[in-house]
């Protein structure tokens, strides 16, 4: 079985990570590793629910911090093993996000005594469907394991606090009419064209910004699909147009779909929800946040997209997203990761997690 070397630096631990291949649903070897190299450190807790570890301390702390991170990758694009150029470390996973796995290991086996309690989470099958996620599953069956006061998830950011995460909604509007022959029009109704309101009603939506923790998170309403037509010659009978409503994280899952259904009232024949992951609010004004952000430094920014910042939210745990990779280059076949950036994510978390006095128990 692969081995791991917690006392190598972050980034050369980034190397052995990306050189253990996990793809989504085949993340068991990296796993086992993980879960062997964590029982070898005394002060950590360390439990295991199918390929997912965690680990955590119990010092009686004032409060709780959660790290967490996704052990799998998209596919490999022949890129696997590693390797290190001027500074730049490339392979599969070094920004999404095994740069930011090796971080929290580093953090895990160098501060047995921080000044909050931690728990430390290592995921499985993040990059599929919604529905295998590991912390998904995690949330279901084991809640108390991930409680908190505050979570980091080391998605990559490149070294910036994103708060947060915006919640989306996508339905499917659909609309009908009656087909006939397109030379005899006046004897069919065009779906197509009943959907022309629901297009004006968009172009015509004013997006809401809204502030929260002093992050501004801007909304937005659109039509990411429109289906219909039968034939060249037909007037169609139905049509559908998907809407998609990215939304601030002050608002939950049924006022969204509310207030949905309130900008398209009367313009639809039916209604239906395709898609719906809530947002996740920012609770910079957490302590624990604030002295996050001191230590981290830099201006945090909302996060705009969806991340599973969103399912420690839901359990009532304020999270941001930091981590050391860079997002553009995620599932890339170049993919790659600064090694000054990795080092720096370490440095940081250190320094938040041992600062005198930042939390006295």
């Amino acid at each position: 079985m692969p081995q791991l070397d917690l006392s190598l630096d972050a980034a050369q631990l980034t190397a052995q990570l990306v050189d253990i291949p996990s793809v989504s649903r085949e993340e068991k070897v990296l796993a086992d590793a993980v879960e062997t190299a964590l029982r070898e450190l005394p002060h950590l807790e360390v439990l295991r629910d199918g390929n997912a570890v965690v680990a955590r301390t119990a010092l009686g702390r004032a409060e709780r911090v959660v790290l967490a991170g996704h052990l799998d990758t998209v596919p490999i694009a022949d890129n696997v093993p590693s390797r290190l150029e001027d500074g730049i470390l490339w392979g599969c996973g070094t920004s999404d996000m095994k740069s930011g796995v090796a971080v929290q290991l580093r953090i895990a086996a160098t501060v047995p005594e921080p000044n909050r309690d931690l728990t430390f989470v290592f995921y499985d099958q993040e990059e599929i469907e919604a529905d295998a996620n590991g912390l998904k599953r995690l949330a279901e069956k084991h809640p108390e394991w991930l409680a908190g006061d505050f979570a980091v998830v080391l998605e990559p950011s490149s070294g910036e606090i994103e708060g947060g995460c915006q919640g989306t909604l996508r339905v499917l509007l659909h609309t009908t009419g009656e087909r006939a022959h397109s030379a005899r029009s006046w004897m069919g109704r065009n779906a197509i064209h009943g959907a022309a309101p629901i297009l004006e009603r968009l172009a015509a939506y004013e997006p809401r910004r809204v502030e929260i923790d002093g992050l501004e998170y801007r909304e937005g309403l659109n039509a990411v699909r429109i289906e219909g037509g039968v034939a060249g010659n037909v007037i169609p009978d139905a049509c559908t147009v998907t809407v998609n409503f990215r939304y601030a994280p002050d608002r939950g899952e049924d006022e969204a779909l509310a207030h949905v259904r309130e900008v398209f009232d009367g313009l639809y024949e039916d209604l239906v929800v395709d898609d719906s992951s809530p947002g996740a609010l920012p609770g910079l004004g957490r302590p624990a946040a604030a002295a996050f952000i001191e230590a981290v430094g830099g201006t945090p920014q909302p996060k705009y997209g969806w991340t599973d910042v969103a399912r420690f939210s839901a359990l009532g745990v304020p999270a941001v997203n930091y981590g050391p990779g860079d997002p553009n280059y995620a599932h890339k076949r170049d993919e790659h990761a600064h090694v000054d950036k990795i080092l720096h994510c370490e440095e940081r978390l250190r320094a938040w997690l041992t600062l005198n006095g930042s939390n006295p128990a």
